[in-house]
């Protein structure tokens, strides 16, 4: 089994991607956002974290967290996250989702790719094209033509604390480094 190395970094900025078990596209069902949100909430509790920006697409999500100081636990809060909606809503999904042999020895019901991906945040620029990325994502998914345009966003706080102007990305001309384009 790989050794998957996270840097631990306490109080770190994280960008994270985490998709669903075969790119199944439940993420923006009724069920499906209820079930997020919940988990959050459950797991913010114990292992409290901010939630800088947020994007929720069908099969996948973009985020970026900032963890408390003195704690640099990312992996937990992932499973935990996954585990809550797995375990409390996995069923009212409804998926036909095939399981691996494997998956069947261990009675699993995944409804999440085991592996999440992380980006230590280095510097306020890395933070902010992030955060570009994140919110400008559903117009480069095609799912709608402009970033305010798509409902499961933290682009509309965004707007509403004058972070961003309310046509921000409207005209296709967002502007990164071009290597987080190929994320």
């Amino acid at each position: 089994m790989s050794n998957y190395r996270r840097p631990h970094i306490p109080g770190a900025t994280y960008f994270i991607t985490q998709v669903t078990y075969q790119r199944e596209p439940w993420l923006c069902s009724d069920i499906g956002r209820a079930a997020l949100r919940k988990a959050i909430v459950h797991v913010r509790k114990n292992y409290p974290f901010y939630i800088d920006a947020f994007v929720l697409l069908p099969e996948h999500f973009h985020c970026l967290w900032t963890l408390p100081e003195g704690d640099s636990n990312l992996s937990i809060r992932m499973l935990l996250i996954k585990r809550f909606v797995t375990k409390y809503y996995g069923h009212q999904l409804g998926l036909d989702l095939s399981m691996s042999r494997s998956q069947k020895k261990r009675k699993e019901r995944n409804l999440w790719q085991r592996r999440f991906w992380e980006h230590l945040i280095r510097n306020e620029v890395d933070f902010a094209n992030h955060c570009d990325y994140i919110h400008y994502n559903p117009v480069r998914h095609k799912l709608c033509e402009s970033p305010q345009q798509w409902a499961y966003s933290s682009i509309h706080r965004f707007m509403k604390q004058n972070i961003y102007p309310l046509n921000w990305g409207g005209n296709g001309t967002v502007q990164l480094e071009s290597d987080i384009w190929d994320l």
